[in-house]
């Protein structure tokens, strides 16, 4: 493992500015070109996302994003090496770890009084993604990690591969759909047949959904490699193609059954009879 790349001065300044002086930092990421930190001052606390190298131009089409979405406050610039930009620091934890509690559980072992609160938490993820495609964004790689369940909501981040329905950001020229294990077959058979550019849409966007609803509660990706004879080793290219058959089985792992039966029709599912996030969101709240 490498070392942590150095903040810039440029975006160290730009939160002290915010947070004020001294700012204390804190490492919490750094892969593929992409360097995230929490900088606390004695006003209040900030994120502050680098990137450089081959994630210089994620984090700047990242940055004209967050320039657009309502509520959203970015300072940003560049520095010799890449580009980088400072937000509030979202506190609260990823979906991952809300459903924490079920997956402990184990095979048909969560507690009532451990799901309930997770289930409440996957109906606000699912009106977040609802009110984002309500403005006419698609968020394009929604993943167990990129929901922040805070006071106030849970908000979404990470929004490098997101673009406006109409207008607003521009289409990636090459999209390869976000996480592979996510990603829609209609998006996986588009991405592997071409043409270029691929277009995310808010159906994607809710299948992407369900599987990570799905994988948050069975810690396990939503479709059976193995039962489709799908080797491990197998590189995210072939794995597209697979998913882009649509014939690949759901996971057997039902650790939650009446949760995962809300699931399994969304990811079953063409993108023309998939539920909205909306609609996602009313049938998880209404279960007992």
């Amino acid at each position: 493992m490498g070392e942590f790349a150095p903040c810039p001065a440029e975006a160290l300044k730009a939160a002290e500015t915010v947070c004020g002086r001294p700012v204390e930092l804190t490492e919490i990421t750094d892969r593929r070109g992409s360097a995230v930190w929490r900088a606390t001052g004695a006003v209040t606390t900030v994120a502050v996302k680098y990137g450089y190298g081959e994630g210089e131009e994620n984090t700047a089409r990242e940055v004209a994003v967050l320039d657009q979405l309502s509520g959203c406050t970015v300072t940003a610039g560049r520095a010799a090496g890449g580009t980088w930009y400072v937000t509030p620091w979202l506190e609260g934890p990823s979906t991952w770890k809300v459903f924490a509690p079920v997956r402990d559980g184990g095979e048909g072992q969560g507690r009532q009084d451990d799901r309930n609160p997770v289930l409440a938490e996957a109906v606000r993820l699912c009106r977040a993604v609802d009110d984002l495609h309500a403005e006419g964004w698609v968020h394009g790689d929604l993943q167990p990690s990129h929901g922040i369940h805070t006071d106030t909501g849970v908000k979404l981040i990470d929004f490098a591969w997101s673009w406006h329905e109409g207008t607003g950001t521009p289409l990636w020229p090459t999209f390869h759909g976000g996480i592979t294990h996510l990603v829609a077959p209609e998006l996986a058979a588009w991405i592997t047949d071409g043409p270029q550019p691929v277009v995310p849409s808010a159906r994607s966007d809710v299948y992407a959904l369900a599987g990570v609803l799905w994988t948050c509660a069975t810690g396990r990706w939503p479709l059976d490699y193995t039962a489709a004879g799908i080797r491990p080793d197998v590189g995210p290219a072939k794995r597209r193609a697979a998913i882009a058959t649509g014939r690949i089985p759901l996971d057997s792992a039902t650790p939650w059954p009446e949760f995962q039966d809300v699931l399994r029709p969304v990811l079953l599912s063409g993108p023309e009879d998939r539920l909205t996030a909306a609609e996602l969101g009313d049938a998880l709240a209404s279960l007992p």
